[in-house]
């Protein structure tokens, strides 16, 4: 796990103006991702661009800030940079659940531009449910310029489904459809707490029916 982050700075260049959100600068998503050690636990390259990450909760995804179990449990909406006529997919992936695997949160191929709701749902979005045993996880969020429309082998997983998330990982999916390296990034951290106990008690039980 990467040691603790002090994300002051990036908040203040994302609020700044009294704005909801202004774009970082390449050298503090760098700088973020390597501390959190993204690279290369994650991913072989830093994306160039940034994601929004916002939650009906009221909060955003600030590179590297410390949000609740609760305050993500619903799907967000996102948004990058995106070029006109191409395709995108978007994952959100947990690389703390063990040393040689990841559990897959969100996958959505066929984004047309940044319209996540026109894309083709591959994982539906699950929000973050770490253990109350420190330490923390991250949750990374990662967009891939795709070089068409993706014709994929995958099945569906749905939101109660344990089977199809787990040992997942994101460098392989890329390298298996020919995504390249990340189009653009963004993540925070999360510790367990009394929702995620729920929640985690609450599949095991629907796992032992």
């Amino acid at each position: 796990m990467p040691a603790t982050f002090t994300w002051l700075m990036a908040m203040n260049i994302l609020y700044k103006n009294g704005s909801r959100w202004d774009y970082p600068t390449k050298q503090l998503t760098y700088k973020v991702m390597e501390q959190n050690k993204v690279v290369p636990d994650v991913i072989d390259t830093i994306p160039k661009h940034i994601i929004k990450v916002h939650y009906s909760s009221g909060v955003d995804v600030n590179l590297g800030n410390e949000l609740t179990p609760l305050l993500v449990k619903d799907e967000p909406t996102v948004e990058w940079v995106a070029e006109e006529g191409v395709y995108y997919t978007l994952v959100m992936t947990d690389p703390d659940v063990g040393e040689r695997s990841e559990i897959k949160h969100w996958l959505v191929v066929n984004i047309p531009g940044s319209d996540v709701s026109k894309g083709e749902t591959l994982a539906a979005y699950r929000g973050s449910g770490p253990p109350l045993e420190p330490p923390p996880h991250r949750y990374i969020f990662l967009v891939y310029k795709q070089p068409g429309h993706l014709k994929h082998s995958e099945t569906p997983v749905g939101f109660d489904s344990v089977e199809g998330r787990i040992c997942f990982k994101v460098r392989e999916f890329a390298k298996k459809y020919n995504l390249g390296e990340p189009y653009a990034g963004n993540l925070y951290v999360a510790k367990g707490d009394a929702y995620s106990e729920e929640r985690r008690a609450q599949r095991r039980q629907q796992q032992n029916k």
